[in-house]
């Protein structure tokens, strides 16, 4: 082994003290370099620079809740109901007025408009009507059922649509009969 160009402490050393001094060295050859000149440069020309302010935050106004006064009202995405002029003496003779014993069925709870026709089914000479709520549920219904707000009792039933004829204010106190229909794919008249 060459001796004699390593000093003699070092081979007096422990491994571990001779790594930590070989790593010290090596450390401090790569310091000497001014490898970062450009950097420190740019560096400090941006720090001469003036300094930018940033905008303050816009002030927003508190929200205010809207409370919507239309809800008793007709949508407007429904059709418009044409009720003709009729005079006492007619309103007295009409006679239409809801059933008084009627027991309400599950499908008066919802709204004619949110009710849709998805299929039929029959057996024998019965057919019944197969309707989605607008909560998703899909009930089976036949000719004397009722479904709607509106006293809506269904008159007749066929592949393509649900007849049906509602008991509807006049809105001069009395009552009217009004036909809608419900086809089998969704819209209502």
């Amino acid at each position: 082994m060459m001796s004699g160009l390593v000093p003699h402490w070092v081979h007096r050393m422990r491994p571990k003290h001779l790594l930590t001094c070989l790593m010290i060295i090596a450390l401090s050859g790569c310091a000497g370099g001014d490898e970062f000149a450009d950097i420190k440069s740019f560096m400090a020309e941006i720090d001469k620079k003036p300094r930018g302010s940033i905008a303050p935050l816009p002030e927003f106004e508190p929200y205010q809740p809207f409370t919507y006064g239309a809800a008793n009202r007709r949508s407007p995405f429904e059709r418009p109901i044409v009720i003709p002029v009729k005079t006492e003496e007619q309103r007295r003779n009409v006679g239409v007025k809801p059933p008084q014993d009627h027991v309400k069925q599950y499908l008066e709870r919802f709204n004619l408009a949110g009710i849709q026709m998805v299929g039929t089914l029959q057996q024998d000479d019965s057919t019944w009507a197969l309707v989605l709520d607008d909560q998703g549920g899909v009930h089976r219904v036949q000719v004397g059922d009722y479904m709607g707000a509106s006293w809506g009792k269904i008159e007749s039933i066929n592949d393509a649509r649900i007849d049906i004829t509602e008991i509807v204010t006049d809105g001069v106190g009395g009552w009217l009969r009004r036909p809608r229909t419900i086809e089998l794919n969704g819209n209502s008249e």
